[in-house]
């Protein structure tokens, strides 16, 4: 018989220590989680606030979450699914529409806590780096930036919604290194570059590229933007609208949805005591009268 050397023995099995549920399933990097959570043992149960950016297929959220024993407590967030509101009707997952979302979250949360109007942030954007000064009377509202999992990449677009949300007059520790236009070589941000992709400029351009050498893709590409009558040309105009508009009411708008009359059950009911009772009576009734039944027909 062969001779197999054991690689894992019974005390490395008994020892063995399942890693977290969510660590498993590849969705938070505890490691980093850690350090984000962390607070000073003489802050007293001062909440730590995190701003918390994810992306999917079709939205983008922002929110501002600080963690507790009991759980993460969200104090404010925003959607990219809110934009149309605002003017923005396409193109909700882009650098320019993640900027906006970070600036309609930052004029949520300081409107929230009556600081809106002490820290108006940067009104108009420009593509430069911001730094929000301290007022007299309160000090900035300060979380930091939560990406995930995400790989932070000059020019990814959680790095717009950060700009979003440092222009929305939110204190958040960063540098301008990973924002949309920043050199390597030269170690230096180019305003005019950030500034473009801030207003969609990136994508006008391309639309423009698709229009001269790809007529058809630009068709189908951008159907919706064709169908709201949005060009290359006025891209600029509509997002400076859209953060106009943000500035003026950031409020979260309550649903008129009515709620449905009645739920859908996709169980069964859970019966009461009296009601399985009834239940088997009306079973052992059947029962016993087909048995008669069969009685009487044996007879005849």
């Amino acid at each position: 018989m062969v001779f197999v050397k054991a690689q894992k023995s019974k005390a490395y099995f008994k020892r063995y220590q399942v890693k977290y549920k969510r660590r498993r399933e590849g969705k938070t990097d505890y490691r980093a989680r850690i350090r984000l959570i962390n607070q000073d043992k003489n802050k007293y149960n001062t909440p730590k606030y995190r701003f918390v950016v994810r992306f999917t297929n079709k939205d983008i959220t922002a929110q501002i979450i600080s963690a507790s024993i009991a759980g993460d407590m969200v104090l404010a967030a925003a959607y990219s699914h809110e934009l149309p509101r605002y003017g923005l009707e396409v193109g909700l997952t882009n650098y320019a529409a993640a900027y906006a979302t970070g600036l309609l979250l930052a004029r949520r949360v300081l409107k929230m806590l009556e600081m809106d109007e002490e820290y108006e942030g940067n009104v108009e954007a420009t593509g430069e780096d911001f730094f929000i000064e301290p007022a007299e009377t309160r000090r900035p509202f300060r979380a930091l930036l939560d990406v995930g999992l995400v790989r932070t990449t000059t020019g990814n677009r959680v790095f717009g919604a950060l700009k979003g949300a440092l222009d929305g007059g939110l204190d958040i520790p960063h540098s301008d290194k990973r924002f949309a236009g920043f050199s390597k070589d030269d170690k230096q941000l180019d305003a005019e570059v950030h500034r473009k992709y801030i207003y969609g400029g990136h994508v006008a351009a391309y639309m423009r590229t698709l229009i001269e050498d790809e007529p058809e893709k630009y068709q189908s590409h951008f159907s919706e933007y064709i169908k709201k009558g949005i060009e290359a040309d006025n891209m600029e105009e509509i997002y400076k609208k859209v953060h106009a508009a943000i500035r003026a009411d950031p409020t979260v708008k309550t649903s008129n949805k009515q709620p449905p009359k009645e739920h859908k059950r996709y169980n069964l009911k859970k019966l009461t005591y009296e009601e399985r009772k009834a239940k088997l009576i009306e079973r052992l009734q059947a029962l016993n009268s087909a048995a008669g039944a069969d009685d009487d027909e044996d007879d005849d």
